[in-house]
């Protein structure tokens, strides 16, 4: 908890342009009073096979932020802003941007080996 998980094009940047999206989302969540652990935050990136936009441009970058329930929706649209900014002024040449927020199930489970 809390994860991002990134959904983009092929050509919405190089391998090495994701890496410093993650590690540019990971600062400014980290920095977040929302995210009281940084150390807990997961980031990852899926490459979309198949897809297509509407009639514009077509390389586009998706961000979902889910964390464990609790936030109120203030602080929710907060982080979605967070996100949003630092995509934008990492991937400035990319067409569609967006965030949805998702707060886990009650249920959520997790393992962790120690270190």
């Amino acid at each position: 908890m809390p994860h991002v998980v990134i959904d983009h094009s092929p050509d919405a940047a190089s391998p090495l342009g994701l890496q410093a999206l993650c590690a540019a989302l990971f600062e400014a969540l980290a920095a977040h009073p929302a995210i009281p652990r940084p150390e807990a935050l997961k980031l990852r990136t899926l490459q979309s096979g198949v897809h297509l936009l509407g009639t514009g441009g077509q390389s586009y970058v998706h961000a979902t932020l889910m964390l464990l329930p609790g936030r109120d929706a203030d602080t929710k649209s907060d982080l979605a802003q967070t996100i949003l900014r630092v995509m934008a002024e990492a991937l400035p040449q990319v067409h569609s941007l967006s965030v949805d927020l998702a707060d886990l199930d009650n249920a959520y489970a997790k393992r962790v080996l120690p270190d």
